[in-house]
């Protein structure tokens, strides 16, 4: 009930300061819209990754001059359905994930948040994804240069000792064998400034979550497997399947797979507190999260298409794989 509200709240808050919006500057921003929705398709559509990360090009760039657009913040840039678009809980923000693939080895996530602003101007704070620069994503916090990637589809906000803490849930492609679900933290220094990361987890080490102190959470996965991370509005819990090795090789995440039982975090004291089992398996109405990384949360793009086009993206490269992600 309080999640609900929260939302109605943030909902109508959005709506009410979309008035004040311009007509002119409306019809700008859907000029600029419209300008870059097809070099957003073009992303994931085209054939060739030279051409998916050329489009890429020319969205970020167009998209960044219609987020200059005064009160842009309020807009929803509905028809740009190939970028996940998450307002805060309590609208001080929004964030902006996407990804551009280059094959089945090889993607890298792009990212921006954009703070409310009284006057309506932008401020804007680009994510670089420093994922393919690091063998330990999990034991630091992190600034905006230094980003561990991933799509996010959930906010949540807490408070602790009056500072507030949004709680990120994220998914990345990762490579050829293996996908992740990102439970990020996110908090905002004396200057604004985002920091990714803390010490808000309290759970037992074992051979396949993350050594301690961990500043994030990650779940890594067989790629054809279909692994949950989500939160449970019902429960409050962030819950996500148990994962055991097919081949009874724990040590290759590749080979983790679900096992038919939940796990869960729930926030408390500050900290996501782990429960090691679900006595009811619940995961909420419609609450398993979106596979796909270019979904939103409330799944607004066409999985089928991506599917068929990432298919003939895939028989057309063809590329060799690679032990590790590299720049193209």
């Amino acid at each position: 009930m309080k999640y609900a509200l929260s939302c109605l709240l943030l909902a109508v808050t959005i709506q009410l300061c979309a008035q004040t919006i311009s007509k002119d500057n409306v019809k700008q921003l859907q000029k600029a819209e419209a300008n870059i929705k097809e070099y957003g398709k073009a992303m994931i559509t085209e054939n060739e990754w030279i051409d998916r990360f050329r489009a890429d090009s020319f969205f970020t760039r167009g998209f960044v001059q219609a987020l200059k657009i005064t009160n842009s913040f309020y807009y929803p840039f509905d028809s740009l359905q190939t970028i996940s678009k998450l307002y805060a809980p309590d609208s001080t923000f929004r964030i902006f994930t996407w990804q551009v693939v280059r094959d089945f080895e090889y993607n890298r996530q792009r990212g921006a948040i954009q703070m409310r602003t009284d006057d309506g101007s932008l401020k804007l704070i680009p994510l670089f994804d420093y994922s393919d620069f690091t063998k330990a994503p999990n034991d630091s916090l992190r600034d905006n240069q230094h980003w561990i990637g991933a799509i996010y589809y959930k906010i949540l906000l807490n408070t602790f000792n009056n500072k507030k803490i949004y709680t990120l849930l994220g998914y990345d492609d990762n490579n050829a064998r293996s996908n992740k679900k990102w439970i990020e933290i996110l908090t905002f220094n004396t200057e604004g400034k985002p920091q990714f990361g803390g010490k808000y987890f309290q759970y037992q080490v074992d051979s396949i979550k993350p050594a301690q102190p961990a500043y994030r959470f990650n779940l890594e996965y067989k790629k054809e497997a279909k692994a949950r991370l989500n939160y449970d509005e019902d429960t409050q819990m962030i819950i996500f399947d148990h994962l055991t090795s097919e081949s009874n090789e724990i040590q290759n995440k590749y080979t983790l797979i679900p096992d038919g039982t939940y796990e869960a975090f729930r926030w408390s004291n500050g900290k996501w507190q782990h429960i090691s089992k679900l006595d009811n398996q619940i995961l909420g109405n419609g609450n398993a999260p979106l596979e796909k990384p270019l979904y939103d949360d409330n799944g607004n793009i066409n999985q089928k298409i991506l599917d068929e086009q990432s298919q003939k993206n895939k028989e057309k490269e063809q590329l060799p794989a690679k032990s590790s992600k590299k720049k193209p």
